[in-house]
């Protein structure tokens, strides 16, 4: 029980409100150290209640500094709101959720929202800290201290527990609580030492998506005020048609359902900087469902494409569609090159049946097949070329656009693989099935219809305008058709967005399911589990 001493030396229970006021004062020498606490508020200190003063109840600046740096050290979590939390309170940053009226309601609104939040989101509060906060508001609150758990060490880990759950929460919320640039780029290796350590991974995730910086860390805990904190955690929260659908789908799913749910709930935290806007046309590829939706204000285009093998993998990017190339050269890469075309170094029939030509990369001119082994051929000296048109393993047309892979989207002379549920059968680009359809799709609606019928003829196909007819016709019988027009350019240019969803809402509403067939659930699944119910 708590007593202080009268002035003539006797003792009387000061019972709970004396406590109360003097816990709410005591904490007052937490803030009144902080240059950020207001002029009237420093005036006031504890020496002014010296006759309600207990040294177990009062908090010590000093002590509760060493205490946060103490937690700091001894947190070994290595997510990246975690690292940013150490770092605020190494360099002493301002006490948060601590002030001269003691812990106020701001804790009860974050700790309500979370015990409320996480559940519908799969989430377990542990890794909050959720228990160990209600406990310490509890003793904080009731004086309940002892030996162990004294109020200096108490009132520090209560800040610091505080502190973390709500960045971790609304940095989670804001960005993601996996790192899919880390996840998913050690996902593959790429090369092994001697001893089968992995020397290098394949890049697979090149999304341009928002990371968390100390500048966000500033800007959050500014809004942990009583003014603003409720305002800023409902702000925080996802939303959005695939995520609602999803999270309610999460609310009857099986155990066996969950994970799956989770993962794609999590994609849908990170956020692309590549954007598209209202109105604006955008292409997306989603590589589990093998599918392509070309979309616009008015009209949603869908066809099946063929992506990269599970050993090509076909890498998730964000671009812009530049222009297209008409009947294009494919100058074939190295990997294929050593693995398939060395072999047949020397034999010009060979390279001529499949419209191959070989140059030099010093010269830049072109070499006798004859001429040339197939260790020349694997060391990179030569590029091997295949001609445009007809048979072309690119097709008649390719959509190009800035990426660090050398992937683009692209017609193909192999159109059976259409056929198949499992089109991962490519080196990494994306075989489209209808490439006339998206090539007008990137064109202006109004676009000239004699460029349109000159892009038909170029591709193999009928005319449909009087000047398109009227050219083909006055070709002599069996005349190859020219490549009419060479390249388009794609203006304003296009979004694309190459994405992996198991789960999906497709453009016209329909949620379909796909297989993992890259395996990035189970990996980005297990670096959520941490957070899983």
């Amino acid at each position: 029980m708590l007593h202080s001493e009268s002035r003539q030396g006797g003792k009387k229970d000061s019972g709970t409100l004396t406590r109360l006021v003097l816990l709410a004062v005591a904490m007052l020498a937490v803030v009144a150290c902080d240059d950020k606490v207001a002029p009237l508020k420093r005036q006031l200190t504890l020496e002014a209640f010296s006759d309600l003063r207990a040294d177990e109840y009062a908090l010590n600046p000093q002590l509760i500094r060493e205490n946060l740096e103490h937690i700091s050290r001894a947190d070994n979590d290595s997510n990246l709101s975690s690292q940013r939390i150490r770092k605020y309170y190494r360099h002493r940053g301002s006490i948060v959720w601590l002030d001269a009226a003691g812990v106020d309601s701001r804790a009860d609104t974050l700790l309500a929202t979370l015990k409320a939040r996480l559940p519908e989101m799969g989430f377990n509060g542990e890794v909050f800290r959720l228990r160990q906060i209600g406990a310490d508001l509890d003793r904080i609150r009731t004086l309940s201290f002892d030996q162990r758990n004294d109020i200096n060490s108490v009132a520090a880990r209560l800040e610091y527990n505080l502190t973390k759950a709500y960045l971790r929460y609304v940095t989670g919320q804001h960005f993601g609580f996996v790192n899919p640039s880390y996840v998913l780029n050690h996902f593959a290796a790429q090369s092994r030492d001697t001893a089968g350590r992995v020397r290098s991974y394949h890049h697979l995730y090149d999304v341009d998506i928002y990371h968390p910086d100390d500048d966000y860390t500033h800007r959050a805990l500014s809004r942990a005020t009583p003014d603003s904190l409720g305002l800023y955690l409902a702000e925080v929260a996802r939303h959005g048609q695939l995520y609602d659908r999803l999270r309610e789908k999460l609310a009857a799913a099986t155990d066996s359902q969950k994970r799956r749910i989770l993962v794609n709930m999590e994609r849908c935290r990170w956020k692309n900087k590549l954007t598209p806007q209202d109105g604006e046309k955008y292409v997306v590829v989603n590589v589990p469902a093998y599918h392509l939706w070309a979309v616009s204000p008015d009209t949603v285009i869908d066809m099946r494409v063929a992506c990269g093998a599970v050993r090509t993998k076909t890498p998730l990017l964000t671009s812009r569609i530049t222009h297209m190339d008409v009947n294009p050269e494919w100058s074939i890469p190295l990997s294929i090159v050593s693995a398939d075309i060395a072999r047949h170094a020397g034999s010009e029939g060979y390279f001529a049946s499949r419209r191959y030509y070989i140059v030099s990369r010093k010269s830049g001119k072109r070499v006798s097949a004859s001429q040339v082994s197939s260790s020349g051929l694997r060391s990179g000296a030569y590029r091997v070329v295949q001609q445009g048109g007809a048979g072309n393993a690119l097709g008649r047309i390719i959509f190009r656009f800035p990426n660090n892979f050398s992937v683009f989207l692209h017609d193909t002379s192999s159109p059976g693989a259409f056929g198949r549920d499992n089109r991962g059968v490519s080196h990494g680009c994306v075989r489209v099935q209808r490439p006339f359809d998206l090539a007008r799709f990137m064109m202006d609606r109004d676009a000239d219809e004699w460029l349109v019928d000159r892009l038909r003829l170029s591709m193999g196909l009928e005319p449909e305008g009087d000047q398109g007819r009227a050219y083909r016709d006055s070709l002599r019988p069996g005349a190859k058709v020219p490549t009419l027009v060479r390249r388009i350019d794609v203006n304003p240019r296009v979004p694309i967005i190459i994405t992996y969803y198991t789960m999906f809402q497709t453009p016209d509403g329909q949620m379909m399911y796909y297989p993992d067939v890259y395996g990035y659930d189970k990996a980005i699944g297990e670096a959520l589990k941490p957070y899983m119910l």
